[in-house]
Parts: C-alpha cells; structure tokens; sequence
C-alpha cells in the first residue's frame, strides 16, 4: 500500500467499523502512515477476524454499540478525527427484504456517532456515503449532481434513503455548528476480506463463492448481464476515503469510483477466465431474468476527484478480481 501524507502522521483517530471489510484496509493505511488509531467495535472478538495480531497491537480497541448515544460520545473522546464507516448493508436479495431495519440502523449509528463528535470537538469528520443514493435512471457517467434527484435505486432504497440523510446532517452540521465534514460518496466495493455469507454478500464474492466453494453448474447469475458497475477495489476505496478526508472537507459529496464500466455478462466472463488460468475447467453461465438485477448502469464519473484531490483508481478489474479470488481459496 502506497503511503499516505504526512497530513496524518501523529492524529488521533477514530474509525468507526475499523475492524470490518473496508475499515480493516483503512486502520492499516492509518497505522502506516503514523496515525494513532481507535476503533470501536460490539465485540472484541470481532476485531480479530481481519486484523492481525501485530495490528491489533498497535490500535486502540474500544468496545460499545453506538446504538447507545453515550458510547458513541465515549469512542470521541480525545480524539481529532472521525472516520464514518460503520454501516449496515448487504446484497439485492437482503437489501430488498430490509429496507427499514436498514434505514433505521444506519440513521441511528450515524446520528450518535455525529453528536458525540460535535460535542467532544472533533477537528474533522469524514462520512462515508455511496453511490447508492443514485436514482435508477441516472446521467451516465453520473455526476455528484444527480445525488438527490428523483428516489434512490428501489432494490437499495433503504440503504440510499439512509445515505443520502448522512449527507444532508453532515452538510447541515456543517453549516450549522462549523464543523469540518468531508463526505465521500464511493461506487462498489470488492476485494479480499469481503462478505461471503450467502445472505449479505454482493455480486461478485457471492460470484466467486459459489464457482469455487459451491461448484455451482451452470453457474445461475441473478438478472439479464446487461446492468453495469464501476467496481472499485478495497485498496482504491480506502485510500479514496482517506484521501477526501484529508484534502475536500468541504461538507459535499465527492464520488470515489472507478471510470471502468463493466456489464455483469463481462464480469462473469472475466470470472471465467480467472478459473481456467487457475486451473479450473470452462464452466457455462446462465442468466435468470425472472431475479432482480438492481440498477441498470452504473458509471462513476471521477472528474471532479481528478480535479480537486487528484484522485484516481489504480487497480484494474481482473488484477482485483484475481487477488480476491487468491484470497478466498485461502481461506478455504
């Protein structure tokens, strides 16, 4: 992983899901660069799952349930910044059958975790939004504009309804209390220490889970192949968080994405040649139209990082997608 600024060297930082798929990635990236790290967590036996030994070491483990306002004020204390990753969220299937205990569940985190910075006088906050907020019938490339146009994606209404009312109270904290909020507004996320419980994950480890540990044939693929993403890799997306938290505190959306567009027939093909340069036999997919297959196209148009942070994405898809795949047989 590529060092970060000096910017971070010595601050005193709080990550919020810091022990999770993503906020692993960006505790490791804090701990290079010289930050002091926090990361509250329900369970401490959570914090080991992705974080090694040597890195557990290194960081500060706090445990409590920001659904309680006085342990998310607690997790503030003596710190300068806050890091905002701590979500709930999972695939279409889940993501459709949940969209209130979603929208509550993210609300109630993120407003807890929002006062206890406001009142323990935090320097700076960085919330982590998505390109989930997107309506289904979006510019291409989509433009930070098109954020709250029209209703959120509906198989993600819930998690983009959340979403964008994390943006709204960052801005809002912002103008009203002068606080330094940054808010990134990444694209889909994947790489290793991804979700792969068959109940929650997103396309591509539930792709990969079930060509390699299921051995499903024909491999049945949710939807026509045609709807498009701009996947992003874990190592792309933190140090895309940390870089808008660092340089665009300026309480507006930045999307953090991927200009790479690619139709789920185009990932299932890449996920096939992946198996057969491993040593896998040809397997044959089929698409089930009768599935939902969530928002039609998705783009992430990345001028505006380009501009104002210098931000680019620097992992291709099938070196992502190759490194994802060795990871997951490891842990097999």
């Amino acid at each position: 992983m590529k060092t970060l600024s000096d910017y971070w060297r010595g601050k005193r930082v709080v990550v919020t899901g810091g022990t999770g798929f993503i906020g692993s990635f960006v505790t490791e990236m804090l701990l290079d660069a010289g930050a002091s790290v926090r990361v509250p967590t329900r369970s401490r036996r959570n914090a080991g799952r992705f974080l090694a030994p040597e890195v557990l070491s290194r960081i500060e483990v706090l445990e409590g349930d920001f659904h309680d306002p006085r342990a998310a004020r607690e997790a503030m204390r003596g710190q300068q910044i806050l890091l905002h990753l701590a979500a709930v969220v999972g695939g279409i299937e889940y993501n459709i059958k949940h969209p209130a205990s979603i929208f509550r569940d993210n609300l109630q985190i993120f407003m807890n975790s929002m006062e206890g910075a406001r009142l323990e006088g935090l320097e700076r906050v960085m919330v982590t939004s998505s390109a989930c907020v997107y309506p289904r019938h979006c510019l291409i490339p989509t433009p930070e504009s098109e954020g709250f146009k029209d209703r959120p994606e509906p198989t993600n209404e819930g998690y983009g309804w959340a979403k964008r009312m994390e943006e709204f109270l960052g801005e809002s904290y912002a103008k009203e209390f002068g606080m330094s909020v940054a808010i990134a507004r990444p694209y889909n996320c994947y790489g290793p220490r991804d979700c792969f419980d068959p109940e929650r994950s997103h396309v591509i480890p539930a792709l990969i889970r079930r060509i390699w540990r299921d051995h499903e044939r024909p491999l049945r693929v949710w939807g026509s192949g045609r709807q498009s993403r701009s996947f992003l890799y874990v190592e792309d997306f933190a140090r895309g968080l940390l870089e808008v938290a660092e340089k665009y505190p300026k309480a507006t959306a930045l999307n953090i994405g991927s200009d790479e567009e690619t139709t789920i027939a185009e990932l299932v093909g890449t996920l096939q040649e992946i198996h057969r340069e491993l040593g896998g036999d040809g397997f044959e997919a089929v698409f089930d139209t009768t599935k939902p297959e969530g928002q039609p196209r998705r783009r992430c148009d990345t001028t505006l990082a380009e501009k104002e942070i210098g931000y680019r994405a620097r992992w291709n898809l099938k070196a992502g997608l190759k490194k994802t795949v060795e990871w997951y047989l490891g842990t097999l």
